[in-house]
């Protein structure tokens, strides 16, 4: 399997210029550790694709053990190289292996084994969110792909729709599978806010750190870092770890990454 971890995330900024995408905290882990928590049970061959915030994302994924996994690590130096780009980097890892595909910042819990129910290893297959066809818009939650379409991949910056899925789907050669389970890609700060509060509702209402402290109420669907302290009513809301708010500070559709940084309040997200 392949966790894409590379990109820049520009339409999360200014959260992901405070983090890598892929470290943003979702029900108060990093999405790139629900990622690799999708695939248990169904690999323990697992590799991730880093470019953007690679410095970061490498130390974090030595310091958390990755989930009791070796995780091999694909550095793009010199650019990204898109979702194809990134296999074509990985054909002589992948070393004539079929591949499932995920993408770091795609919240969507559970695991990933029925994909590969009834495959016949031969057509690409696509993991369609609350649609049972594919096109240009279509909300992806994995796909897998026989080691044939991988061998064709090359390492330049080109994307899977293009280079494969557009092209299978008009031959009548893509596989649609429809996904009908929690799902949010968390492309923009509204996006990101809903996956937390579609965590949180999951979790029974909220999302609060043991070690986090709240003097003012927490009202509807919050997620509350480890270490977070504050002081006003929070509804709605995300408090990354760490983050101390003052007095007077409250937070009503927001995501607060720091004291200084504190993005909202946001509109209803699309995916809530």
């Amino acid at each position: 399997a392949v966790v894409l971890a590379a990109g820049a995330g520009s339409r999360l900024a200014p959260l992901s210029e405070r983090q890598p995408k892929a470290l943003c905290p979702v029900g108060n882990r990093p999405l790139i550790d629900l990622a690799l928590q999708r695939l248990a049970g169904v690999t323990d061959a697992v590799a991730v694709n880093l470019h953007h915030g690679a410095a970061e994302i490498r130390t974090h994924l030595e310091a958390s053990g990755t989930l009791g996994r070796a995780v091999h690590v694909s550095h793009e130096e010199s650019e990204a190289l898109g979702t194809a780009g990134a296999l074509g980097a990985l054909r002589g890892w992948l070393d004539g292996r079929d591949v499932l595909v995920v993408n770091a910042d795609t919240w969507a819990p559970g695991s990933l084994a029925g994909i590969l129910l009834g495959w016949d290893r031969e057509r690409p297959r696509v993991l369609v969110h609350g649609a049972d066809d594919f096109g240009p818009s279509a909300a992806i939650a994995g796909c897998v792909l026989p080691w044939a379409e991988v061998a064709r991949l090359a390492p330049v910056p080109s994307g899977l729709y293009e280079v494969v899925w557009g092209r299978r789907a008009e031959e009548g050669r893509l596989e649609v599978l429809r996904h009908d389970g929690p799902f949010v890609d968390c492309g923009t700060p509204a996006d990101y806010l809903a996956a937390n509060r579609a965590a949180a509702s999951l979790a029974g209402g909220q999302i609060i750190d043991a070690s986090a402290v709240l003097e003012g109420p927490v009202i509807g669907a919050c997620v509350v870092g480890a270490g977070a302290r504050v002081a006003g009513r929070i509804e709605d809301s995300v408090v990354w770890p760490g983050v101390h708010l003052p007095p007077g500070r409250d937070l009503h559709s927001e995501v607060a990454a720091s004291p200084d940084l504190i993005v909202g309040p946001l509109p209803p997200s699309v995916w809530g």
